[in-house]
């Protein structure tokens, strides 16, 4: 159960309606619709409810994430190869119930989905595996250092380097805004257990 109340269409403030309208309006409506955006109610699932109750931090919020999904030099797969990966690094269930029906939708198998569950996820793909490289240094505690980081430019150039690192950033304060907030995903998730939440 939240610790924040729902906040639903017809009792919002203007400047929250502006974020439900970028959200609920924006890119991540349309089309085939993966997981659940939006409750039987009206208002918000995950991350996007709690960027209402803080509509100026939240709008750049899901701009930033409307960036990162929707306009990066990353491709489908290896976005959300590290969104899954900052998912069982934070064990959010939000992230790890929607973005595993992504991946799925962009190609990953469920064999890639449980090693990426289960912490060992490896590529063929360069691109792929120095993304997963990257995530595993940044959700670590050893930080990229100069081998990493020199590999890592080698396979994604410095632009995508800097998308990844991004990425890593805005999903871990989703997930972190989220355990703050208790705010559970529609569906639970099943975690193994040595990757198990403490």
């Amino acid at each position: 159960m939240s610790r924040l109340a729902a906040l639903v269409p017809g009792g919002l403030a203007p400047e929250q309606q502006e974020v439900y309208d970028a959200i609920a309006g924006g890119r991540r409506a349309q089309g085939r619709q993966l997981f659940e955006l939006k409750a039987p109610d009206g208002s918000l699932n995950g991350p996007f409810g709690v960027m209402l109750h803080a509509p100026s931090v939240g709008l750049a919020l899901q701009d930033l994430g409307a960036a990162i999904r929707y306009r990066t030099s990353m491709t489908d797969r290896g976005r959300e190869i590290a969104i899954l990966m900052v998912a069982v690094a934070t064990a959010s269930d939000f992230e790890w119930y929607a973005h595993e029906r992504v991946g799925l939708a962009v190609g990953l198998s469920e064999a890639e989905l449980a090693a990426l569950m289960a912490g060992r996820f490896t590529s063929t793909d360069a691109q792929e595996e120095a993304i997963a490289l990257v995530c595993d240094a940044l959700l670590g505690t050893t930080g990229l250092d100069e081998a990493a980081y020199a590999t890592a430019v080698a396979a994604l150039g410095e632009t995508q380097l800097i998308e990844v690192t991004t990425l890593v950033g805005y999903y871990r304060t989703l997930a972190q805004l989220m355990e703050v907030f208790a705010v559970d995903a529609p569906e639970p998730v099943t975690w193994p257990a040595e990757r198990s939440p403490a």
